[in-house]
């Protein structure tokens, strides 16, 4: 079932270049299996129309006034959902309503206030780890690396332990991301040396390389048979012979 901005049944709304802008909608609870909605170019503040449209799986409601979505994590089959050019300023409400939507694969956000936000690509990929297209750029795996980097520090350390044997603390935390300080960075000389496991580092590379630093050191030293003289030389005695060579290879 599909439905599109074709109906007010007394609710408010007014024209514009001969065009009906809804501002408000009527419950939409009785289409049980309404699938596809366009809502799109209206004057709508919120979305308390849809609270029983489970096998909705997509939606689109950009180009409108909205500044709350509560309600929308009543839609677990929601596929695509549409929220550009809105006003959202809150985006932590809006992340815990998108959470539980465990099928969700596109969303568009852009050009909400919240937009503005330092980091908000990587703390929408943080919170919606199934999102596979987000504001019409596919999600990269550097992004998804990045995001553990900043918002999780306790996985980003797990993630650069992987290798080297040592057991750690797999709690992740669950403060908001925005008030963690910013990434350690690797000091240097001496200090680099000591404090490796505390550090934290943008590119995974970079901590297996400091920590291959740390591994005991191992020689090996043999002789260099090139430089030793056969029979025939010693008896000729030429001058200029050059002494026996040992090599040395040394191994991290």
């Amino acid at each position: 079932m599909t439905l599109q901005k074709n109906f007010t049944n007394g609710r408010e709304g007014y024209r514009k270049g001969g065009v009906w802008e809804l501002t408000d909608v009527i419950d939409l609870s009785r289409f049980k299996n309404l699938k596809y909605l366009w809502l799109h170019h209206n004057k709508l503040h919120g979305i308390t129309f849809l609270t029983r449209n489970y096998c909705l799986t997509e939606l689109y409601l950009n180009n409108n006034a909205i500044f709350e979505i509560e309600g929308l994590h009543c839609l677990p089959s929601l596929h695509i959902l549409m929220l550009h050019q809105n006003e959202l300023t809150n985006i932590d409400g809006t992340v815990k309503e998108l959470k539980g939507m465990l099928n969700l694969k596109t969303l568009n956000l852009y050009q909400n206030p919240f937009c503005h936000y330092n980091q908000y690509r990587l703390y929408i990929i943080y919170h919606l780890p199934g999102v596979e297209l987000l504001d019409r750029n596919q999600v990269t795996e550097k992004e998804r690396r990045s995001m553990i980097t900043i918002f999780n520090h306790k996985k980003a350390h797990i993630v650069q332990s992987i290798s080297f044997g040592r057991k750690l603390d797999t709690s992740w935390d669950t403060k908001s991301p925005f008030k963690h300080k910013q990434a350690q960075r690797a000091p240097s000389e001496f200090a680099l040396m000591s404090n490796a496991d505390k550090a934290v580092f943008d590119d995974p590379e970079d901590a297996v390389f400091v920590r291959s630093m740390k591994r005991s050191v191992m020689a090996f030293t043999c002789l260099n048979w090139d430089t030793v003289p056969t029979r025939e030389e010693k008896d000729l005695e030429e001058k200029g012979t050059q002494p026996v060579q040992m090599l040395t290879v040394t191994l991290r």
